[in-house]
């Protein structure tokens, strides 16, 4: 007889989430439209479900085609398979997924290495400039311009449009393929005012993912003119990618598509909420006269929240407000991030506000750990 649940997921299911917008799972009207998908072999290409997903994904975005993918890693990837060779190089803000948080996936199927613009994620049309190399034998060829929107570890910011436009001049000027890691592209078209296909025009593959924002439990797909996405299928394959019945999951991605969409500026409101508080936490905690305040909280402009606690290992913070029923993560030594997500109930924003502006304070009262550093790293 196989054990059921442990003890700590039924302590988890009893806390606020804030880890990540990954951590969802299905509704119950979701897991309906599941079971009653209509499916078929994908690797044949006959899963009708997966089919429609695909299309409305291309539409969505404004592209030709779409295949849909078990992840974003595995679209991402794909992408770099289709545009470059080994030797190549990437341009792309610090800190981007597909350079920091893939595994090294470039390097070990692509064969190509990054070159980082800009500062803090994001970047400029000039830092794309200074960034590709000359047509020397002795330097990498720059290849892609990837560029991710929203941006995670810039704080969830969107990426100005203006400037990805005045990039994408820059990039078709030097033969350059331009990449969207679009994973949370949802949070950006409500942040922005704009449409998806809006956002993802200037680019030739667009990456996008079902199960942060909008809530489904797995998938992401891979959204480019038609013969890239012929291309991406043999790259699916090679890469393990390729599943059989998965009209079970594009199912739930065609409900988060049709259900969820309208639902994302809550998320982005709650994350202003809890940024308030703490805010607040970090302003009582202040010493008279002094400069520079004990923490530094960034108004977020999607559903990211960064607090950089200098001095203060980021564990410390993670710990108190586990103690007051919500998780959220270490992403530095001095670093923590909360995500609001679909699972936030409204109802538990104020009492997620609360506790983690009371888990501030405690851990600003303590003395502090000279050793750590707030680097974001």
């Amino acid at each position: 007889m196989s054990a059921g649940p442990t003890a700590e997921v039924f302590r988890r299911q009893a806390m606020i989430d804030l880890r990540s917008d990954t951590v969802t799972r299905p509704t119950a009207a979701m897991r309906a439209a599941m079971a009653a998908a209509e499916v078929g072999d994908d690797v044949y290409r006959e899963d009708p479900t997966v089919r429609r997903l695909e299309e409305r994904a291309a539409e969505l975005t404004g592209k030709e085609a779409a295949l849909f993918v078990p992840s974003g890693t595995m679209g991402n990837q794909i992408a770099l398979l289709c545009h470059t060779q080994r030797g190549d190089e990437v341009i792309a803000g610090e800190g981007a997924h597909c350079a920091f948080y893939e595994s090294g996936a470039g390097a070990a199927w692509s064969g190509v290495q990054f070159a980082f613009a800009g500062r803090g994620g994001l970047f400029t049309a000039a830092d794309v400039e200074d960034a590709i190399k000359p047509p020397q034998y002795t330097q990498p060829r720059t290849r892609v311009v990837a560029i991710e929107n929203t941006h995670n570890r810039a704080g969830g910011r969107v990426f100005p449009q203006d400037d990805v436009l005045a990039i994408a001049e820059v990039a078709r000027a030097h033969g350059l393929a331009l990449h969207l890691d679009g994973a949370r592209v949802w949070n950006a078209a409500v942040a922005s005012g704009r449409t998806v296909a809006e956002l993802a025009a200037p680019f030739d593959t667009v990456s996008v993912c079902f199960s942060k924002g909008l809530g489904a439990p797995v998938g992401s797909a891979l959204c480019g003119g038609a013969d890239a996405i012929r291309a991406a299928l043999r790259f699916r394959k090679m890469l393990g990618g390729g599943m059989r019945q998965a009209g079970v999951l594009a199912a739930a991605a065609l409900y988060a598509l049709a259900h969820h969409q309208g639902r994302i500026a809550e998320d982005h409101e709650a994350a202003r909420a809890i940024a308030r508080a703490m805010r607040d936490a970090a302003r009582r905690a202040a010493r008279p006269g002094a400069t520079a305040q004990p923490a530094t909280i960034e108004e977020p402009e999607t559903n990211i929240l960064y607090v950089d606690t200098p001095g203060i290992p980021a564990e410390r913070l993670v710990d108190a407000a586990r103690r007051r029923g919500v998780l959220i993560g270490a992403t530095g030594k001095c670093t923590v991030r909360a995500v609001t997500h679909l699972d936030v109930a409204p109802e538990q924003v104020a009492p997620a506000a609360r506790a983690l502006a009371e888990a501030l304070d405690e851990v600003l009262s303590a003395p502090r750990d000279r050793g750590h550093e707030g680097a974001r790293a």
